[in-house]
């Protein structure tokens, strides 16, 4: 990859980087330390089901940011920080697709910046970034005040949002938008797509799968996730060329998966 210019490479993070919801991995840990309850956990259903029923909808995305500031509300960020630090190698170091890690590497090879983009909190996100080796991320900024989650949300990186967040950082670092790249497997992220002069499609769902070919968009598949130790030792994993074939809704989706499967095990006990 030749720049021309300065420019960086956006990756959004779940399903595109990472084997899962980033927001999910952390959810049962979350639960086990007293941060969500069961009544939170049939809130989260109700508010997932939502989201996949109501599409892409500003109103949606107002819904589901408003239910994620209020069920942080009175968290202490030092306890989540420590969660997910205590817990990152085991959730997330095994989920990473080698062919993300190899495409991210080749980005930096050619002097772009990395900037991962995700709707789950920063405080989630940038442990994730220091794993691979990325410190600049677009994440969700929670309020903070007296060390706790104030239920107010300073940046909810979702939708639209993502987009102005490239646009605004583009301008504070210098960015060539026309030369930048953008991955994403979400048609909730065409905005982040098509704000850069590279964008692709990565295991798009089926409305993005639609709209990158009738774009022309590149579309990859990002099938490996190997962790990072044996990543290291038998670089490269898995060569880009062969994949190339054309806290915000997570932690809702994470605490209802979890509250699924403890009274699968509770009616099997």
């Amino acid at each position: 990859m030749r720049v021309v210019g300065r420019s960086a490479a956006f990756f959004d993070l779940d399903k595109t980087v990472i084997a899962k919801s980033s927001a999910l991995a952390f959810g049962r840990p979350f639960y086990r330390d007293g941060l969500i309850t069961r009544r939170d956990v049939v809130k989260s259903a109700y508010a997932q089901l939502m989201f996949r029923l109501g599409g892409t909808d500003e109103q949606t995305m107002a819904r589901t940011r408003d239910y994620l500031a209020t069920l942080c509300k009175g968290w202490q960020v030092d306890q989540v920080s420590q969660i997910v630090a205590e817990t990152l190698h085991e959730l997330i170091n095994p989920y990473v697709y080698a062919e993300a890690a190899a495409l991210i590497e080749e980005h930096q090879g050619a002097g772009r910046d990395i900037v991962l983009v995700s709707a789950s909190g920063e405080e989630m996100v940038r442990p994730i970034g220091e794993l691979l080796g990325v410190t600049d991320v677009i994440a969700t900024r929670m309020a903070v005040e007296n060390g706790r989650y104030s239920g107010e949300i300073e940046f909810y990186a979702a939708g639209p949002a993502k987009a102005t967040g490239i646009t605004e950082l583009a301008e504070l670092r210098g960015y060539d938008l026309a030369e930048c790249y953008a991955y994403s497997d979400s048609y909730t992220d065409v905005p982040m797509l098509e704000c850069v002069g590279h964008p692709t499609a990565v295991n798009p769902d089926r409305q993005l799968r639609k709209l990158a070919t009738e774009q022309g968009w590149p579309v990859l598949a990002f099938r490996h996730p190997v962790p990072l130790g044996r990543r290291l030792r038998d670089r490269p994993a898995v060569p880009v060329a062969a994949a190339a074939l054309s806290v915000g809704v997570g932690v809702a989706i994470g605490i209802a998966w979890y509250g699924r499967h403890r009274r699968a095990r509770a009616s099997s006990s």
